[in-house]
């Protein structure tokens, strides 16, 4: 393990954020998590709870100080079109609120769930992720930036139907390169390569597509094979 031992986590309570943690646990990490007073509740055991505002960055500014890693997770539940607003007022000031924050405070590592770009639909949650890609550029901050397309798991399978045309899509020319950057990625490989990620802090900017997300969860257990 890299000699990085506490990760502050902004969004402890949601989708990815409820399995990250354990995972963290599990392999020795001390998770500070962020949370609202009355969500606090729904953080697993196995962190540190914090109490503030995920838009108010000096609200919880004095526990970053505390850790290595930074884990920006924070976002509108279920995206869809008609949250324009939302993602403008919640994943677009919480991502820019925790770029500055770890900036200041000196985090050495900050990780961002962001999309993969380009895509078809959904173009103000794309403008919003890559905006808060643009700021953690012009930060200076070691980054490593995730951009999945849509993550399979509880409450999440509808797509599963679509596996069979996304097959198809990736063996024709003129589909192959979007179908493996539209790709379908599950929960556990989220939480496996955010581990990895957590593990293997970088310097500079490191972006992890669909296609890198699969390949570094295809090696057999036990294989190390370093990020990019």
């Amino acid at each position: 393990m890299a000699n990085i031992h506490r990760v502050f986590i902004n969004g402890g309570t949601g989708y990815i954020g409820q399995r990250l943690i354990p995972a963290l646990h599990s392999q020795g990490y001390d998770v500070i998590a962020l949370a609202r007073d009355r969500s606090r509740n729904k953080l697993p055991w196995s962190c540190t709870p914090v109490i503030g505002d995920a838009l108010d960055g000096d609200s919880y500014r004095k526990f970053v100080e505390y850790a290595d890693t930074f884990v920006q997770l924070v976002g509108v539940a279920h995206p869809s079109p008609a949250k324009a607003a939302q993602f403008r007022e919640i994943d677009l000031k919480s991502g820019l609120e925790a770029i500055r924050v770890a900036r200041d405070v000196g985090v050495q590592h900050f990780i961002y769930v962001s999309v993969a770009q380009p895509a078809p639909v959904m173009h103000s949650y794309l403008a919003v992720r890559a905006e808060c890609e643009q700021a953690l550029v012009a930060s200076g901050l070691p980054a490593t930036v995730l951009r999945p397309f849509y993550v399979l798991g509880p409450g999440h399978r509808w797509p599963y139907c679509l596996i069979p045309f996304y097959k198809l899509a990736e063996v024709l020319p003129q589909t192959r390169a979007s179908a493996l950057r539209l790709g379908l990625i599950t929960i556990q490989q989220m939480v496996r390569v955010l581990v990895r990620a957590v593990d293997e802090p970088c310097q500079g900017i490191r972006v992890l597509n669909v296609s890198d997300i699969r390949a570094l969860c295809r090696l057999q257990t036990g294989t190390k094979k370093k990020l990019l």
